[in-house]
């Protein structure tokens, strides 16, 4: 007879375990769920990523797929999977992985479950920015990427130097991003009722996030942005802990408080700064992605690098709804991620509301 193990005896095998080792000098917590969630979702995320390689016009089977990656097949599949369908499926991959993380950055630095960049600004910002290069035609030489991360680089400040009052706090950073956000909306609206048809089409099909005609250029500035931000973004994962304790507790184990919120404050926004410029201001990811990581993996806050690849899941399989659900057209990946983000969001609310957080 088969032994099934009980539900106590699963929670003791995904129990949180301390450990030290002697050589090299390394202590810390061991969380197998939060190692299996992870595992799980780059499995999934996986699996998504070479399902979309594999549909088309020109249907691919899953393991001729895996063999194009790795450079074997025959030329015609190999034009097709690398050449004209990796490109958009590795700025998708990206893309999720960097408004994840950022979600989750500023989830956990303002201890606000609703906070995200899409919420306090930063995509409007970085929008703005390139519907305003779309329109009025002027770069001053730099590309859309830089402009993006110029934009949102300048509404963070913007955020950060209005909500400072001797330091600036989770809640009056949300508060002033909030208005900001509608500012930025409102110009963004402005500069695409100016343009002409053309601009204005151009311009509102980037504002509702798109993979359509991605390209090896976006693919490679993306790509240098996450080696460079992801892995200072996990370095302060430590002090990311100690904010969830508070300001006071966090000065009192010796976080330097002000300056790691703001260098939190500028890695994040140099990921969703070069994935708003990627793919445009895919709604919902960085709000909804890092929520749904926390539960799965059953951690006090959201894990950066979980959300990361939970938002990889949910923009990769945004993409193929966005371009399975309606035959002969592809719709924008953020049509898709609105409509399921949507409801998180009003959970959100719900739940915050029921806690007595809420407005």
């Amino acid at each position: 007879m088969a032994l099934h193990p009980s539900p106590a005896a699963r929670r003791a095998v995904l129990r949180d375990r301390p450990f030290r080792l002697a050589v090299p000098p390394v202590s810390g917590v061991l969380r197998p769920r939060l190692v299996l969630t992870g595992a799980v979702m780059a499995a999934a995320a996986f699996l998504l990523f070479c399902w979309g390689l594999a549909v088309g016009d020109y249907p691919v089977s899953l393991p001729d797929v895996v063999k194009a990656l790795f450079g074997a097949g025959d030329p015609g599949t190999l034009t097709v999977v690398r050449d004209l369908r990796l490109p958009r499926a590795l700025v998708g991959l990206l893309v999720g992985v960097a408004f994840g993380v950022s979600g989750a950055v500023f989830q956990t630095m303002t201890r606000n479950p609703l906070a995200s960049p899409d919420m306090i600004g930063l995509t409007e910002g970085a929008g703005t920015a390139v519907v305003a290069a779309l329109v009025l035609g002027w770069t001053g030489g730099l590309g859309l990427s830089t402009l993006g991360l110029l934009g949102a680089l300048a509404t963070a400040l913007l955020v950060y130097a209005l909500a400072w009052r001797g330091g600036a706090t989770g809640y009056r950073i949300i508060l002033v991003g909030i208005g900001v956000s509608w500012i930025c909306t409102s110009a963004t609206d402005f500069l695409v009722a100016r343009g002409n048809r053309f601009e204005a089409q151009e311009a509102t099909g980037w504002l509702v996030g798109n993979l359509n005609g991605r390209t090896w250029g976006q693919v490679d500035s993306l790509a240098v942005a996450l080696a460079v931000l992801l892995p200072v973004t996990l370095g302060m994962g430590r002090w990311m802990r100690t904010l969830q304790l508070g300001d006071d507790v966090a000065a009192g184990l010796g976080t330097p408080v002000q300056r790691v919120r703001l260098a939190l404050l500028l890695a994040a926004v140099g990921l969703v700064a070069f994935g708003t410029a990627a793919a445009g201001p895919v709604a919902f990811v960085a709000l909804a992605c890092p929520q749904i990581a926390q539960r799965l993996a059953g951690t006090s806050a959201p894990p950066p690098l979980v959300s990361g690849l939970t938002g990889a899941f949910a923009v990769l399989g945004s993409d193929l709804l966005a371009r399975e659900a309606i035959r002969g057209t592809e719709l924008p990946v953020g049509i898709v991620t609105g409509a399921l983000g949507a409801p998180v969001l009003l959970w959100l609310l719900i739940r915050a509301n029921r806690a007595g957080s809420g407005g």
